[in-house]
Order: C-alpha cells, then sequence, then structure tokens
C-alpha cells in the first residue's frame, strides 16, 4: 500500500474546545493538540473549521505547531438546507449546492497539499417508509459521488459510513452497501475511511470490515473509538473491547495499512479532559499496535485460527494482552 499520510495520530479538533474560555478558535483547537505528546496530525472540517481562515493561513498554523494535515471531512448536516439529503436530495438545486461546497472542500484540500477528502453522508437516508425512492436516491447520489471524484482525480475520496443518525436510515449503512457503490462508482481514486464506533453499531466485526474494505477496495482512513453498539459513543480507544481493537491493528497490519490513526472521540459528552483522555488515547493505541506486532507471524495463532479454536487463540491473546 502506498504510504500516503506520514503522521501516526490525529486528533478531532471540535473534541479539544471543553475547557477553553470564551469562544476557542479553529488556531487554539490546533496549538491544544499539538500540546498532546505523539499528536502530530489534524483534520479539518470544511466549511467549519474554514471560516474566518484561508486554506493557506490554516495551513501555517498547523506548520507553527508542528501539526500535519491529516485530511478534510465535509460536513453538510450543520445546514439545514441539507436536512433532506446533500447527494440523495430530491431537490436537484440541492444536489448541486452539495457537490459544489465539496468541491470548494477539495480545492481548499489541494491548496494545503492534502490528499484525503472524507464523506460521511449522515444526511442521506430517510426516516420513514414510502418517504424515498430508493433507487433514485441511490442513482442521484452516485452520480453526485462521480462528479466529486472527477473534480480532482488526484485527490482521495474516503466514505465514512455510519447505520443510522441523524436519519433514522441511512442510504449507506454498512460496509457491504458502501463497496457496491464504490464498485458501480468505478473510480480509482475512493476507498473507505473505517470508525471502531460506526463498524459496532452496524453490527459488524471491525477486522472484518477492515479485509472486506481492503479486499475490494482501499482503506484511506482509521477512526478510532469505542463503544457498546448501540449508538456512537465515542468513548476512549480500548476502553470497551480491546481484543476487537487488538485484532483490527492485526488486519491493518496485515494489509500494510501505514495511514494515520484518527482519535475520533467525545471527552466533552462525559466532562473528561480532553489533552488527558487524547493522551489516553495514545497510549492504548501505542499498547495495542506493539502487541498486534508482536503477534504477525505467530505460527501457534495462525494454526489456532485456521482450525476456529477460539478457546486457543483467547488464551494466547490474552497473555500478551493482559500480562500479570
Amino acid at each position: 500500500m502506498t504510504l500516503l499520510n506520514r503522521p501516526r495520530y490525529a486528533g478531532r479538533l471540535n473534541a479539544f474546545k471543553a475547557g477553553l474560555p470564551g469562544k476557542p478558535t479553529v488556531a487554539d483547537l490546533i496549538a491544544r493538540v499539538a500540546s498532546v505528546p505523539g499528536m502530530d496530525a489534524a483534520d479539518l472540517n470544511y466549511p467549519d473549521h474554514f471560516q474566518g481562515y484561508a486554506p493557506a493561513e490554516l495551513g501555517r498554523v498547523l506548520a507553527d505547531n508542528g501539526i500535519s494535515l491529516n485530511g478534510v471531512a465535509m460536513r453538510y448536516y450543520t445546514d439545514p438546507g441539507f436536512r433532506l439529503g446533500a447527494f440523495s436530495n430530491p431537490d436537484p438545486v440541492v444536489r448541486r449546492a452539495a457537490v459544489d461546497i465539496t468541491k470548494r472542500g477539495l480545492d481548499a484540500l489541494a491548496a494545503m497539499g492534502g490528499r484525503v477528502m472524507t464523506l460521511w453522508m449522515g444526511q442521506d437516508g430517510v426516516d420513514y417508509a414510502f418517504q424515498g425512492d430508493y433507487a433514485r436516491m441511490w442513482e442521484d447520489s452516485l452520480e453526485c459521488l462521480a462528479q466529486v471524484c472527477d473534480h480532482n482525480p488526484d485527490l482521495d475520496i474516503a466514505l465514512e459510513y455510519k447505520p443510522s443518525e441523524p436519519r433514522a436510515f441511512s442510504l449507506m449503512p454498512d460496509i457491504g452497501t458502501n463497496l457496491l457503490a464504490l464498485r458501480e462508482l468505478g473510480r480509482a481514486n475512493t476507498g473507505i475511511t473505517l470508525d471502531f464506533c460506526h463498524v459496532l453499531f452496524a453490527g459488524e466485526i471491525p477486522a472484518q470490515s477492515a479485509q472486506l474494505a481492503g479486499r475490494y477496495s482501499r482503506i484511506l482512513g482509521v477512526h478510532l473509538n469505542d463503544g457498546y453498539g448501540k449508538r456512537d459513543d465515542g468513548l476512549m480507544v480500548g476502553s470497551v473491547h480491546p481484543v476487537q481493537t487488538l485484532e483490527l491493528f492485526v488486519e491493518l497490519d496485515r494489509q500494510g495499512f501505514d495511514g494515520v490513526i484518527y482519535f475520533d472521540t467525545f471527552p466533552d459528552h462525559g466532562g473528561l479532559d480532553p489533552v488527558a483522555e487524547a493522551g489516553v488515547n495514545v497510549m492504548m493505541a501505542d499498547r495495542l499496535r506493539g502487541i498486534a506486532k508482536g503477534l504477525a507471524g505467530d505460527a501457534e495463532l495462525t494454526a489456532a485460527m485456521a482450525r476456529q479454536d477460539a478457546a486457543a487463540t483467547l488464551r494466547l491473546v490474552a497473555g500478551r494482552l493482559y500480562q500479570g
């Protein structure tokens, strides 16, 4: 796999608002990310984080803080005009507006020297039976995605899926529908962003979803967090599913993924200090990644998995994970 991103860990800027006086600026948030040891990248949301900043100015802010740009993520749901969808909206004027704002986001990404644009199309879906023409919504979405992909083929477009929220049902809710969409789209500059909580929420196994993404497309982004699978909890890395997180890292290593790990966690929900919380994420990810590398090529684990011997695999994995 081509190395697209050099830094190891990226922070979610909005997570760092908690505890700052007044109305913190994007520059304030970037500086706070930089205060976390081991955190050396950030994602920017478009257009939210670009309000009042030119791309070149944001690039300087990042550089001055020793932070690299991991990528840009589009945000449509903050605009009430997209409440019935962006790419699947029944109004062609609204769909055109969604494509146009995405193109502007891509231009900003290119101006900053970035490579990956992440699309989370949470507003594209339905809330009721008979609300939408599913075939029409699918076709409209693919038409819009094609325009976005063709705007600048040198930039990668990553689809980040989630089964619901804010809509009751997303049009592309799981790994299968997203890979099907990418196959039908047929553009080389596309791939998948896996969000650990979203994958759990979709009733999937993170490592298996990663395997499918690598088999039929590319993994362009990994959002790491944790949760209980009933909603997008955004808890600290490995706090609920350490074994499945470890299994995901093993699969990522198998594929040769060397991109950024983006911590998409919500310390503000529980009143946590975001700097301390991010530090724990770095520590947990480092520890689990180290164990994953130690499991690479382990003949005993490989043999146990080949015969689907869960008792043997758990004994071996737990021995590495829980030393005492």
